[in-house]
């Protein structure tokens, strides 16, 4: 299976994407957008900044560490899930550099 960004409509019925691996796993998720113009533009920023983007690393109130891609303006344009250690939140970081700017878009 390989990388896809996955776009859906939340419960507000606001539009947001996952960025799942090609084991399936969800890499990094986005905003809630307002219309679903707002989130492919967001999963273009995500494919063209992914590969060299800032990656914001810390450790949430539970003790996870999670990433944030911020972009060329330093807008977070997605966010990750929580990884119990430091290296695996690395290696999500890795997986998105390598994954995000080939990933298929599937709507949902």
């Amino acid at each position: 299976m390989a990388a896809k960004f996955e776009v859906f409509q939340n419960k507000q019925g606001q539009y947001q994407f996952h960025l799942k691996a090609p084991n399936g796993e969800i890499i990094a998720a986005s905003e809630a957008y307002t219309g679903k113009d707002g989130c492919m533009n967001g999963i273009e920023s995500v494919k063209k900044n992914a590969p060299t983007g800032k990656f914001e690393v810390f450790q949430d109130k539970k003790g996870e560490h999670r990433f944030n891609l911020k972009a060329g303006n330093g807008e977070i344009i997605a966010v990750s899930e929580g990884y119990t250690s430091k290296d695996g939140c690395m290696n999500g970081i890795e997986s998105m550099k390598k994954n995000a700017p080939t990933a298929a878009i599937v709507e949902l």
